[in-house]
């Protein structure tokens, strides 16, 4: 039935604590504990820990569940420094109830291997970082870069190159010139500059595959039926 805890202070040294099954709503207690590895603070009455925990980097062990947390992102930004943490409890707590809570924990504490009583598996580490950074996970799929070419005006290279429709370049007449930095050849519009321009540059062209619809050597043993031919997405650019 505890309501709050006198400072701890004295005992720096401390690894383990438990005060879990009571009504605690403040840490405070706790400032200057370092050495803590492992925190019971579930079955309580916390709705905030924002300032209390995140001192403690040495923490790998740390139960909250059965609390009045509601805000993940400040309940998860509190742990970020915790670069030990491997076992943690939230669930039974209002930020429990986001749609998105397990993967949004996942992400930002890469570091938990147990989460809610259970493993964190490889496939949720993925779609984390698919849905949290997209960037990040489209370069990790992508192959390499392939060749690079140059190429004329007009000139396509390949079957699967996109090339743009042949314009005609007005040339100058009279006074008003202008000059493609380049070439030195003179044009009236500089639309018609940009478009020479754009047109002798270099291609760059890369490919990318969705490594999660490759089968792995396990599940090409427990496959009977045809094996489908991998998806795979070249682009090119200028």
């Amino acid at each position: 039935g505890l309501r709050s805890i006198p400072s701890l202070s004295q005992f720096r040294r401390l690894r383990y604590l438990w005060i879990n099954n009571n009504k605690i709503q403040d840490l405070t207690c706790l400032i200057k504990n370092y050495c803590l590895t492992e925190l019971y603070l579930n079955n309580n009455e916390l709705t905030d820990i924002s300032g209390a925990l995140k001192h403690l980097c040495s923490l790998q062990i740390l139960f909250l569940h059965n609390n009045e947390l509601k805000k993940l992102g400040k309940t998860v930004k509190e742990l970020k420094g915790m670069i030990s943490l491997q076992t943690l409890n939230l669930f039974q707590n209002p930020l429990a109830y986001d749609p998105d809570y397990r993967l949004y924990v996942i992400y930002f504490l890469p570091s938990v291997q147990l989460l809610d009583r259970k493993l964190v598996t490889e496939r949720e580490r993925e779609s984390a970082l698919h849905l949290y950074n997209p960037k990040r996970a489209w370069v990790m799929q992508s192959i390499a870069f392939g060749k690079r070419v140059n190429t004329a005006p007009g000139t396509a290279v390949g079957s699967s190159r996109c090339t743009q429709p042949a314009r005609r370049l007005i040339m100058p007449s009279g006074n008003g010139q202008l000059l493609c930095s380049f070439g030195r050849l003179p044009f009236e519009s500089p639309e018609d500059a940009v478009l020479v321009r754009a047109m002798t540059r270099s291609l760059m062209e890369f490919s990318s595959m969705d490594w999660n619809k490759v089968a792995t050597c396990q599940e090409k043993r427990l496959e009977n039926k045809a094996e489908k031919p991998f998806e795979k997405l070249t682009v090119q650019f200028r």
